[in-house]
């Protein structure tokens, strides 16, 4: 359509200018000095920002594929606050300027607001596409833009079919055959005796014109696995012997005799006076 060919901000002004026409939508009071936002310093600068932000949705209606609620339209109109020196923080826009201005489209006809599964919201109606195609045309007419005519005509082309290319397969690898070892010949005596009975011998006419019949391979037996040798017990590190003190030599103990008992004294019998001299005068 020619309402996504023409620049949004070309589309919203002159639809502004436009709604200023229409008797429903009208700013209320309080638009002289409220704010867009919480994000916001200051109320808008313009006079008209009433019937701006009206047009900018009755837009937003047209471009979406289905029904837009308040909640998600206040994220798209946010921004972030000056927090001073902390770091900036996002706030949403006022859903209640929002939600005033959907109420007046409705009622000039140009959205209306429905339920469909499980998303509800507001879209916009025959009568505001009109409205947008309209002010769209007029903007093409003064730029001389004309928008090529789709062709009616249907061309069916049918593609070939493409044929998958055939998988081209790598020539297998040769196996080289290792060199069998010299058989070492038996000696007569061990060979067997029926030997002779079940190998016949043919003609050496036969033999010479006749091909070389192949050996057949030798099959080698599957290698043992060596097993590995258990591992010695680890020998503990003995722990060091700690240092005895070293007491100072002690002298000999020298042992001393013991006395031994004297043997008490055999009673004696009483020796004998001897007898008495006279006296000499």
């Amino acid at each position: 359509m020619s309402i996504q060919n023409i620049p949004k901000t070309e589309l919203i002004e002159r639809a502004s200018k436009e709604l200023q026409k229409v008797e429903a939508i009208k700013p209320p009071q309080w638009s002289l000095f409220a704010k867009t936002g919480t994000f916001k310093q200051r109320q808008p600068s313009r006079d008209d920002w009433w019937f701006v932000r009206a047009a900018a949705l009755l837009r937003r209606l047209s471009a979406a594929k289905g029904p837009i609620g308040v909640q998600k339209l206040r994220t798209l109109y946010g921004g972030r606050k000056n927090m001073g020196a902390a770091p900036e923080r996002f706030y949403r826009g006022s859903g209640n300027i929002i939600r005033k201005a959907f109420q007046q489209l409705e009622k000039a006809g140009l959205a209306k607001r429905i339920d469909k599964g499980t998303r509800k919201g507001r879209v916009i109606t025959p009568q505001g596409m009109s409205f947008l195609g309209k002010i769209a045309d007029a903007y093409m007419k003064e730029h001389n833009i004309v928008l090529p005519k789709k062709s009616e005509i249907k061309l069916s082309i049918t593609e070939p079919q493409k044929e998958k290319p055939k998988r081209v397969r790598a020539p297998r690898k040769k196996k080289v055959e290792a060199p069998e070892a010299p058989k070492t010949e038996a000696p007569a005596e061990s060979r067997p005796a029926d030997e002779s009975k079940a190998k016949p011998t043919l003609p050496a006419e036969a033999a010479a014109g006749a091909p070389a019949a192949e050996k057949p391979k030798r099959k080698r037996a599957p290698r043992k696995k060596k097993e590995a040798a258990p591992e010695a017990p680890k020998a503990e590190p003995t722990p060091a012997p700690e240092p005895k003190e070293e007491k100072p030599a002690e002298a000999p103990k020298t042992e001393e005799p013991k006395a031994e008992p004297t043997p008490a004294p055999e009673p004696t019998a009483p020796a004998e006076k001897p007898a008495e001299q006279p006296k000499q005068e």
